[in-house]
């Protein structure tokens, strides 16, 4: 599981925090930087999984470019950026911290990755780090007294990214072992644990979903697939390709949502195969809009607001478990009477299926139906008025919290700006 963001010298953030919980909830007005967050997981993802770094940035035929692309990454006029991700151990005293710095210019290139293995010790209070160096300039094999065993060892087996101590106590026996005695050495100690910690940070950060569903896209046949695109055009082709079992329990959960959501009353949503071959997928709900009158219709009459919001209900019962959901402007095409039902829903289903939800809203409606228990998890993007740079503030961390809270719930404070006003006015005072 994700547990914390760093973005430094990322677009518009000069230094910014964003805690990742079980739900998180980002606000912030137009051009805030909430979108910048949001493509920060998206390029590490991208990285995650082989692409090049200026392909992650540009995009290719496969996906879209990152705004802005390689010459607005880095927050003017800084030539290089970071991004760094905190995920969760194997128990609740170790974090592993995944870092990568990127230079734009004079050309794109990695400067510098790393892993940061981090162990709380018995009393809490302190921890200590280790750092696994996955790309650097080779500056360990410098300092060895045994330079030509070490780079004979190197052409064999990866040891760049050795920590100090590990290097330092295996160099001190290269005198009585020979090479072949050192190469198991290395794969003993080191490899394995280097190895298991990258593929734990590799696969948290290949389960984060961005989800932004198309409806126009998801109206159309699709094929049978084992993944949800991030716009829901293959939502149909996920559904059929469920094996018989769990295809029955999702699509009989998400009937069961998704009744109380349009004014008709849905009894049944369900895909199925099609064609001759049955490759091909599409998506279909029954509705009865008088006692006793069942309508069948596919996804290409369906609402907007109906298809985004079985996207997102798909996604979370489809996803892996500890899987990480990005749903970014959730309230696109939300009527405000549906607020409440949508955040039960994403409460209900992350929690039994342990997904954690990260979410962008505008929509009051939505703010108020998150409830005061919200506010820990509430994080607010701002713009610092005297440097343009976008900032992260915890809502709890603003001073005069408690007074705002007084005078309006957090919807009616997120209507008149009240929560970015007090930021400025606690900067300028």
């Amino acid at each position: 599981m994700l547990k914390q963001l760093i973005l430094e010298n990322w677009k518009s953030f000069r230094y910014a925090e964003l805690p990742l919980d079980p739900l998180t909830v980002l606000i912030g007005t137009n051009a805030s930087g909430k979108s910048n967050v949001v493509e920060a997981l998206e390029f590490l993802q991208r990285v995650a999984r082989g692409e090049k770094i200026e392909t992650a940035l540009v995009g290719d035929k496969i996906f879209p470019s990152i705004r802005g692309g390689v010459e607005w990454a880095a927050l003017k006029p800084e030539t290089e950026f970071i991004l760094k991700i905190l995920v969760a151990g194997e128990d609740e005293k170790t974090d592993y911290l995944y870092a990568i710095r990127i230079q734009t210019l004079p050309e794109v290139k990695v400067s510098e990755e790393y892993i940061q293995s981090q162990r709380v010790k018995g009393d809490f209070s302190t921890s200590y780090i280790e750092k696994f160096q996955l790309f650097s300039p080779p500056t360990l094999l410098d300092r060895s007294d045994n330079k030509s065993n070490l780079k004979r060892a190197e052409s064999i087996i990866d040891i760049s990214g050795m920590p100090p101590k590990l290097l330092e106590e295996i160099s001190s026996k290269l005198n009585n072992i020979n090479i072949n005695e050192l190469v198991t050495e290395l794969n003993k100690n080191y490899l394995p644990l280097k190895n298991r910690i990258k593929d734990r940070i590799a696969l948290s950060i290949n389960r984060i979903l961005l989800i932004n569903p198309i409806p126009s896209k998801m109206r159309e046949y699709s094929s049978l697939s084992d993944t949800l695109e991030s716009d829901g055009s293959n939502i149909a082709g996920v559904l059929a390709a469920l094996d018989s079992e769990q295809k029955s329990e999702v699509e009989s959960t998400l009937s069961a949502y998704i009744k109380d959501f349009p004014e008709g009353d849905i009894k049944r949503v369900f895909a199925e195969p099609v064609g001759r071959l049955k490759t091909d997928a599409m998506l279909y709900c029954e509705e009865e809009w008088k006692p006793g009158e069942m309508t069948l219709i596919d996804a290409k009459t369906m609402s907007d607001g109906t298809l985004r919001f079985i996207a997102i209900i798909t996604a979370l019962l489809t996803r892996p478990e500890g899987s990480q959901l990005v749903i970014e402007e959730i309230d696109n095409g939300l009527h405000p009477s549906r607020a409440e039902l949508l955040v039960r829903i994403l409460r209900e289903i992350g929690s039994k299926r342990k997904i954690d939800i990260l979410l962008t809203t505008h929509n009051p409606a939505l703010l108020d139906a998150l409830g005061p228990e919200i506010v820990p998890f509430v994080v607010v993007a701002h713009r610092d008025r005297e440097t343009g740079e976008s900032k992260l503030t915890l809502l709890e961390d603003i001073e005069n919290l408690p007074l705002l809270l007084a005078s309006g719930s957090l919807g009616r404070l997120a209507t008149k700006g009240a929560i970015e006003k007090s930021l400025s006015d606690n900067k300028q005072s």
